[in-house]
């Protein structure tokens, strides 16, 4: 069976994503093994965005790369992280076909004098313990809306109703470090409706007894929620069955807490190891297919089929050309 692996976060948008770039360039790393890798194949498919999409370009590649319908916004990530917590089976018997599902994710906003950013919630440290007691003062407030409330794990809660089903919602990882004044502001009923709820998790939550301990600690208070992930279960329908689909995140917390250091260095180690157990794959005829994932854009690349001894003499020289990685990634 082929592989076909997604790298997320390979590339920043950011002034700081783009100095860490020419920070390994200055420092003469040209990522030998990806080097390598993209001279045994060639371009295929390129996805173009934007900073404003609601997908960041990993969540759409690899809804697709599962046989996904929907589009930027509508991919229906809260219905398959419910059902691998368990959550979706167990509310099957008294749920509509029609229901669509949210995932929730407990966080702490941070309030500027011109802004309101959202920090990355893994930060939080957040116990199991402190998240089912927010939970529960929480969940009188959804079920008087008619939206259960359930626990999956600490960051991970779960409603679900009708008008779920086709709420573009902004992903966890395009919110995270940025201005989420935007999506604060929409004005269709049901976003009125969870705004509503975040306030009321806000007053709920403010003198709190997690919370209370939590800034008595130094710790940061759990003031709202984020909505993401929202739509109708779907089935995984992969369009190549013959592959295995792998989506590797190991840049992302460091791209996120905006740890520069620690992600050119996750760059070097997954250069060394997991880029080099491709370019082994590729050359013993193996399928192959790689997506580069950034902030906007993401461009895949797939291996040839086996090449006979005279290609692969031809092509010798022809990847000791290739242009310098730093580009292709900065173009993400």
């Amino acid at each position: 069976m082929g592989l076909n692996l997604i790298l997320a976060h390979a590339s920043a948008s950011s002034e700081a994503g783009t100095a860490a770039l020419a920070h390994l360039h200055h420092q003469h790393f040209e990522w030998p093994h990806l080097r390598q890798l993209l001279g045994l194949m060639r371009p295929s498919r390129r996805l173009e965005g934007d900073d404003d999409s609601l997908s960041i370009p990993h969540e759409t590649v690899l809804a697709q790369a599962l046989g996904w319908h929907g589009e930027d916004g509508r991919w229906p990530w809260a219905a398959r992280s419910a059902q691998q917590d368990g959550i979706l089976e167990a509310s099957m018997a008294t749920t509509d076909a029609a229901t669509g599902w949210g995932l929730l994710t407990p966080c702490h906003w941070h309030v500027g004098s011109d802004q309101i950013s959202m920090l990355d919630p893994a930060g939080l440290n957040l116990s199991v313990a402190e998240s089912h007691a927010l939970l529960a003062a929480l969940r009188p407030s959804f079920e008087a809306e008619g939206w259960p409330l359930d626990g999956g794990a600490a960051l991970r809660w779960y409603t679900r109703h009708a008008v779920l089903a086709d709420l573009p919602t902004a992903s966890l990882d395009r919110a995270i470090g940025h201005s989420i004044h935007l999506w604060l502001h929409d004005t269709r009923p049901v976003a009125r409706r969870l705004r509503r709820l975040q306030v009321e998790a806000q007053m709920l939550w403010h003198e709190h007894p997690v919370n209370q301990a939590r800034e008595a600690r130094g710790e940061l208070s759990v003031n709202s929620f984020w909505i993401s992930g929202c739509g109708r279960p779907q089935a995984h329908q992969a369009p190549s069955p013959d592959m295995r689909v792998q989506l590797e995140d190991a840049l992302r917390a460091p791209l996120l807490a905006g740890d520069w250091a620690a992600w050119c260095q996750t760059w070097r180690e997954l250069d060394a190891q997991l880029m080099a157990d491709l370019v082994a794959r590729v050359q013993r005829g193996e399928q192959v297919r790689l997506t580069l994932c950034g902030e906007r854009h993401a461009q895949t690349f797939d291996s040839h089929p086996r090449p006979s001894w005279l290609d692969q003499l031809k092509g010798l020289g022809q990847r000791w050309q290739l242009n310098p990685v730093g580009p292709l990634l900065a173009a993400l």
